[in-house]
Parts: structure tokens; sequence; C-alpha cells
């Protein structure tokens, strides 16, 4: 009663699309790197040498070639800078820990922390009357 199709069906996965699949793991050290790099540009904006440091090392571990350290500046003020930092390392901690790398976890966390003390210091307050949420 009814002809068979001959044809594949548009909604066939093509596996051998001649494209390269990357794994989860692949892209989540991508977006990390990403993270990390964006990360590493506001902490050389802010003069923070030994944190920069840091943080390329990671870069360099996930890329597997050294990060490009950045030369330009913004003449953001301190505190949008520090806040910039804050929520980098946050999407980077995300990222660390869903993709279980511990460094990464613990240097973003890290610079979570001094950027939530930088701020405390500018405004000179405490650090939980500035974060909202943070109890």
């Amino acid at each position: 009663m009814y002809e068979p199709i001959r044809s594949p069906s548009v909604h066939t996965p093509a596996d051998d699309a001649g494209f390269p699949h990357r794994s989860r793991e692949e892209e989540l050290d991508i977006q990390l790197a990403g993270h990390l790099a964006a990360l590493l540009a506001v902490t050389d904006e802010l003069g923070l040498g030994t944190a920069g440091d840091r943080i390329a090392e990671q870069v360099a571990r996930l890329r597997g070639a050294p990060p490009a350290r950045h030369a330009g500046l913004t003449s953001a003020a301190p505190a949008d800078l520090h806040r910039r930092a804050h929520a980098l390392a946050g999407r980077a901690l995300l990222v660390a820990a869903s993709r279980a790398d511990t460094t990464a976890a613990i240097l973003s966390a890290e610079r979570m922390d001094a950027h939530t003390a930088a701020l405390a210091a500018l405004a000179g307050s405490a650090p939980s009357e500035q974060l909202v949420g943070a109890h």
C-alpha cells in the first residue's frame, strides 16, 4: 500500500560529516580557558602580577600554549575592574567545578575572595555589606 522510503531521512544525524566533533570535556576546557584568559586581562590591568602569573599558568595548561598578556588599559575605575574580575572568577569557578578541575576551582575561588576584599577596602566597609545574598 505504501512505497518504502528509498533515501535517507533529512532528520538522520550525519555521523560522517567531515568536521571534527569535540567531547564535553574539550568544550569545558575551551570555555574555562576563555574565562580565565578574560580574568587574566583584568588582573593584568589591575597590576596584580603574581595573581596574573598563576592565572596564566592555568590558561597555558588548558590551551597548551602560553596566553597573550594584556597590554592595553581601559582607564576603568579600580572598583569596576574588581567587580568585573569577581564576576569572571565566578564564571571560571562554575566551569572548573563542572569539569572537576580542582586547581582551577581553587584559584578562581581565591581570586573571588581577593576581589571581594579589594572592593571592601575601596568602599571602606565589611565585605558582607557589599555583596547581596552573601550570608
